[in-house]
């Protein structure tokens, strides 16, 4: 990123931490979990899935798994029914039990509190273990891109890249690291207050007056 460049989305991005937290003061994440392994499961299966899905989904789910260990004795046909309507829900089955199994064979039962550790598992990539070390053990190593943060990236030009984790780097360099876990959150509120990805019209939203050229289409990612 050239010096001019990287100066003006520094101070893009100053203006809209600024605008975030007096919307949404109180943005959280709004999965509900119990503990470590929870999260986790949670997080995994809220990819391609809203939170309020997730949530009736795991409401029962939790119930019926109530300790670890019942994850790693569970049946992954029925496993895989009962999270059925958070979709591609034959993968998750797959990869929340494996992890399972991974965390109780080298881990002694405990979700590990390292980047590399975390992504030693299936279908978790940086978005789940930023999430995971940041809310549970209270770790900020990065910014966790999931689809609202890839979108506002773009369409508010502080990354020009598909791939989330160039994005994150972009991202890294122009957020102060205070504003990284929360990020995330607050984008995600932005989008179902005022901007959810299906077409509309954005010209008088918060976030575009301080960046007009959002209101047009997004720049072709790399």
């Amino acid at each position: 990123m050239d010096p001019r460049t990287l100066r003006a989305r520094k101070e893009r991005a100053r203006k809209i931490t600024v605008t975030l937290k007096k919307l949404f003061p109180d943005a959280k994440m709004a999965l509900r979990y119990r503990n470590t392994w929870e999260l986790l499961v949670a997080v995994m299966l809220s990819a391609q899935c809203t939170d309020k899905m997730v949530n009736r989904v795991t409401e029962k789910l939790f119930q019926k798994y109530p300790t670890f260990d019942d994850y790693t004795r569970a049946d992954p046909e029925v496993f895989a029914e009962d999270i059925k309507s958070t979709g591609f829900y034959r993968n998750k089955a797959k990869n929340i039990l494996s992890t399972a199994r991974l965390v109780r064979e080298k881990f002694g039962g405990e979700v590990p509190d390292t980047m590399p550790e975390l992504l030693t598992f299936p279908g978790v990539a940086r978005k789940t273990a930023n999430i995971i070390l940041g809310t549970a053990f209270g770790a900020i190593e990065g910014i966790a891109v999931d689809t609202h943060v890839k979108r506002f990236a773009r369409k508010f030009d502080l990354s020009l890249f598909a791939d989330p984790v160039k994005i994150e780097r972009d991202l890294m360099e122009i957020f102060p690291k205070g504003e990284w876990s929360l990020l995330t959150y607050r984008l995600i509120e932005y989008g179902r207050t005022f901007c959810p990805a299906r077409k509309h019209e954005c010209r008088n939203h918060p976030l575009t007056k301080i960046y007009p050229s959002a209101a047009r289409r997004f720049p072709r990612a790399r």
